[in-house]
């Protein structure tokens, strides 16, 4: 039984250095690498109004779901998905932990 083992990337740093558009990138890359995608973001971030992209300062973006709590990316997770990508980490709170916890062990 080959058991699949996942890992935490963080994107750190100031505002308007990048983290958006690295995480966009990355998430790009695995997708045209047919990775299946999922990428969170958080209801209140109506930065470029209340679409469900993702986007950055330079003009890219990414499909993402709007969610309000930590919790619901466990609730929305497709069984499939390769990738899970979560912009604006901080919005979600301490409970994010618990749900990257779970998300490394599946």
């Amino acid at each position: 039984m080959k058991q699949k083992l996942g890992f935490l990337e963080v994107i750190a740093g100031p505002m308007y250095c990048g983290k958006t558009e690295e995480l966009i990138r990355q998430v790009k890359r695995g997708a045209i690498g047919k990775k299946r995608v999922q990428v969170f973001k958080h209801i209140i971030d109506t930065r470029y109004g209340k679409d469900k992209k993702v986007f950055s300062h330079a003009g890219l973006s990414f499909e993402s779901e709007l969610i309000s709590k930590a919790s619901q990316i466990l609730k929305n997770l497709h069984p499939k998905t390769d990738i899970v990508a979560i912009d604006e980490a901080q919005w979600f709170g301490e409970d994010l932990v618990e749900v990257v916890q779970k998300l490394l062990k599946m």
